[in-house]
């Protein structure tokens, strides 16, 4: 019965939060187009549903039942499977997310998480960094110029920017002394003066704007950008395959701003209220992650494309001086008793 009730429990966890996030994901498609349109003073979707909230609805049915086309000369089987291999690390990063210190579920002692891992910062890194190889073997697979450029550019920006978020990281897991996700939040509960945010700002920054570059967000779409690829690596993709794409880079998003969240904004944790039931600390999670992702789209529509040779010097000789810069003065503070 014990065993029956922790799978219950566990399906239960799955069930919620997957949902909860892939829900999260398509309202982010339609704030995206909202939010552009209030930028550009446009109305926006405002057709399907009331004030146009059931677009994301209506464009999962558009894919499902548009036709499905391969380009002459792909590689079907990486063709078919390219879209997977981008969607699959991103939601697999939301399985280690604590939403809240305790779960409310029968039984579940451990955080609102679907798995506590000791090494859950390792563990989400690893499989963000997998959905390169997803654009890389979409770009190649597609038989396109176009997608090929694209995917070679990802694969270098991706490469260019993992160091500086890397080493940004391991400043947080240097003054945390642990690579939970939940210890790292918990070490910044109480005042939000308590929130790394405030003892590494440098290491913030870093961090924010390589996620922009780990997503491939504007201003360094230079995996997509339309004006010279088309589409990118995408280019040749319809249907669902085409939205699997999308829904990776939705997921990825969220995942980054959570990871954001918890790094340098206490996580799940309430200001000043230590004992917050876990509804309100799910609540401020999602009201931390919703103010990422408006960051994400207000950026999009109001800053320039960078110049790809731009987009190279800034992670090699900005970024990463600064990080390594950053995490030596962080180890020398640490040993120093300071932190």
């Amino acid at each position: 019965m014990d065993m029956l009730i922790s799978v219950l429990v566990i399906l239960a966890k799955i069930t919620c939060i997957f949902g909860g996030v892939i829900t999260l994901a398509a309202l982010t498609t339609l704030a995206e187009r909202k939010v552009s349109a209030w930028i550009q003073f446009r109305h926006g979707p405002n057709r399907v549903g009331p004030w146009g909230i059931l677009q994301p609805l209506a464009d999962g049915v558009k894919f499902i039942y548009k036709e499905e086309l391969v380009p002459d000369g792909a590689n079907q089987v990486m063709f078919y499977l390219a879209p997977a291999m981008v969607a699959m690390p991103a939601m697999m990063g939301i399985a280690v997310l604590p939403f809240a210190a305790v779960s409310p579920l029968y039984q579940d002692t451990g955080p609102l998480a679907i798995a506590n891992l000791d090494l859950s910062v390792l563990f989400i890194l690893a499989f963000s960094g997998l959905s390169i190889y997803g654009v890389i073997l979409g770009g190649w697979a597609s038989n396109s110029k176009f997608s090929l450029l694209g995917a070679l550019r990802a694969s270098a920006q991706m490469i260019s920017y993992e160091l500086a978020l890397l080493l940004s990281v391991a400043a947080i897991l240097l003054m945390a002394g642990s690579a939970n996700l939940v210890d790292i939040a918990n070490d910044q509960q109480g005042s939000i003066f308590n929130w790394y945010i405030w003892k590494q700002p440098l290491a913030f920054l870093l961090f924010l704007i390589a996620t922009f570059a780990e997503t491939n967000r504007h201003p360094f779409d230079f995996a997509e950008c339309e004006p010279e690829l088309v589409a990118g690596f995408h280019t040749e993709y319809s249907s669902m395959r085409f939205a699997l794409f999308f829904l990776g880079e939705y997921c990825a998003i969220i995942v980054m701003c959570a990871m954001t969240c918890t790094f340098f904004l206490g996580g799940f944790h309430v200001p000043f209220w230590a004992d917050a039931p876990w509804f309100v600390q799910a609540g401020m999670f999602l009201a931390k992650i919703c103010f990422f992702l408006f960051l994400f789209i207000w950026v999009r529509w109001t800053l320039p494309r960078f110049r790809f040779d731009q987009l190279m010097g800034l992670g090699w000789k900005t970024f990463l001086p600064l990080a390594l810069l950053n995490l030596f003065v962080t180890g020398a503070l640490v040993a120093a008793g300071v932190y």
